[in-house]
């Protein structure tokens, strides 16, 4: 083999090499396998998830602590639940918060873990219970909307409401 051949299968091999490397850590970043270590799961119960999706970062003072395993409809009550799996070296207090929140004005949602002030903490599978449901957008928006325009309907202070 010659030696640019040989320069050119080396550096297609390279470059092959790096593709893989970006593929591969593409996927993992993608299902959220970004969490390195130990980790166990525990359970969030919502009114509404609205935005939270399987992979969704879970945070804690703004940093990265878990992810949203996975989401379910509890048909008891028509609950959301959502399976969260949290870093080991963390331990919640019983009385911990999670809320869903958004990062900028439209931008993903994620679970944000208030922690409390109790001694004891969650155990593997226990369930947070305090929680804060998703602030529904679009339907914030339809009542301020709806409700200026019944504003303008109501009488002003300025017409007289008696009859002639």
């Amino acid at each position: 083999m010659s030696q640019p051949a040989r320069l050119e299968f080396l550096t297609g091999l390279f470059v092959l090499a790096g593709m893989i490397a970006v593929v591969w850590l593409s996927l993992n970043t993608g299902r959220g396998n970004a969490l390195s270590g130990p980790t166990y799961l525990i359970e969030a119960r919502f009114a509404n998830s609205g935005g939270i999706n399987t992979g969704s970062s879970v945070q804690l003072a703004g940093v990265p602590v878990g992810r949203v395993e996975s989401l379910r409809v509890d048909p008891k009550d028509y609950s959301s639940v959502a399976t969260l799996r949290i870093r080991a070296d963390l331990q919640l207090p019983t009385d911990s918060m999670a809320s869903v929140k958004t990062s900028g004005l439209i931008g993903d949602k994620y679970l944000l873990i208030s922690p409390g002030a109790e001694e004891q903490f969650l155990k593997p599978g226990e369930t947070i219970t305090m929680t804060e449901s998703s602030v529904d957008l679009e339907s914030l928006i339809g009542k301020m909307a709806f409700g200026s325009v019944q504003q303008d309907k109501a009488p002003s202070a300025n017409q007289s409401s008696t009859a002639p």
